[in-house]
């Protein structure tokens, strides 16, 4: 399953950074996951610093 960023996003782009595969994009205002480029690795839910990406 992929996994989601919520709207507690700190936006500091950790998560971006963390992305193997590049799914994480910024918007203006938060970070996006690409649900069909995401491989479920969830590195970038280890490396959140306000826990708010999970597993849709």
């Amino acid at each position: 399953m992929p996994f989601e960023i919520s709207e507690e996003c700190l936006v500091c782009g950790v998560c971006m950074d963390e992305c193997p595969v590049e799914a994480i994009s910024e918007t203006e205002d938060q970070f996006i996951i690409d649900a069909e480029e995401c491989t479920d690795c969830g590195s970038c839910s280890e490396v959140c610093p306000n826990d708010s990406i999970s597993q849709i």
